[in-house]
């Protein structure tokens, strides 16, 4: 009989591709995940896993235990699901992790209004970026991720995730308001093309859009300063020190009197945002209602 939890310790291992690392993400010593393994391939009888010095990969008997694993810990969600449901399902803790503006935008006013419609709902919020906050839900650190599309994230048909999307948003231009396009209606992206950029640090979802919408407008911007944090990258464009791409949403609430905020002269580079669950979890009684929340202050249009 297979264990669940050697499953889950196998998907981790294949998500992660090392030992140390999958440890890491389920609070495991990497000699407890190598035990674990071990036991598993002899309850399959088949090599599970080959080692290298760069990590480990599945092998074919691995890559179908991970394909049906995906199948068996989505029906243990739906089936732990149905059981809080008869057992009233309204009460209980909720873990979400999303990226900073998402919280302002969308976390924290579903919080409110959880508040008021179902208090019994405790919900506790990571801030964690797109790209982290994924693995953190196929590693059962939380339960929701609100997170944005990036390269190398899962696909949207991923067996191991159940999406929702939330919102679409553009990003705008900011500028020093003595940039040459400073009285600009609308900015030109390739008009940008030789201005020093300010820019999230690569893995950070946003740099990908920064840097595809500039690939696309012709041109590789030559980010030389670097911050996650868009009231540091809108601080620094104040000060002179570069040009920017900023999702609308996170200018919000900012100082901008030394900045002009254009909207991008064509298609805008947008980020798709959007909320993750276990596959099979998303018919949980306490996390369908975090879902509709959110979904209920995310913004329309």
């Amino acid at each position: 009989m297979l264990e669940a939890r050697r499953l889950h310790i196998l998907r981790a291992v294949s998500d992660h591709g090392t030992v140390t690392s999958a440890a890491a993400a389920l609070y495991l010593t990497p000699s407890a995940v190598s035990q674990q393994l071990a036991a598993l391939e002899r309850e399959t009888g088949h090599r599970l896993v080959e080692r290298s010095a760069r990590g480990v990969r599945l092998t074919p008997a691995g890559e179908i235990l991970v394909r049906h694993t995906n199948a068996i810990l989505a029906q243990l969600e739906r089936a732990e699901a149905e059981l809080v449901a008869h057992n009233s399902g309204t009460e209980g803790r909720v873990t979400v992790a999303s990226f900073a503006t998402g919280i302002g935008l969308v976390v924290a006013p579903a919080l409110a209004r959880l508040a008021r419609t179902a208090p019994r709902i405790r919900v506790r919020v990571h801030d964690a970026e797109g790209d982290a906050s994924l693995p953190m839900v196929m590693d059962r650190q939380v339960d929701v991720a609100v997170a944005v599309e990036y390269r190398g994230a899962p696909d949207a048909d991923d067996a191991r995730l159940t999406r929702v999307p939330l919102y679409v948003e553009p990003f705008d231009a900011v500028v020093p308001v003595t940039h040459r396009l400073a009285d600009a209606d609308r900015v030109p992206l390739a008009e940008l093309a030789g201005d020093p950029w300010i820019g999230p640090y690569p893995g950070n979802p946003c740099h990908d859009v920064v840097i595809l919408a500039c690939e696309a407008a012709g041109f590789r911007p030559g980010l030389e300063h670097y911050s996650d944090d868009f009231r540091a990258v809108v601080a620094l464009a104040a000060a002179g020190a570069g040009v920017a791409l900023v999702p609308r949403s996170a200018l919000r609430d900012m100082d901008l009197s030394r900045v002009v905020v254009r909207p991008i002269d064509g298609a805008a580079p947008t980020r798709r945002v959007f909320a993750a669950v276990r596959c099979g979890s998303e018919d949980h009684p306490l996390i369908r209602l975090t879902l509709d929340a959110l979904g209920r202050a995310a913004p329309v249009g």
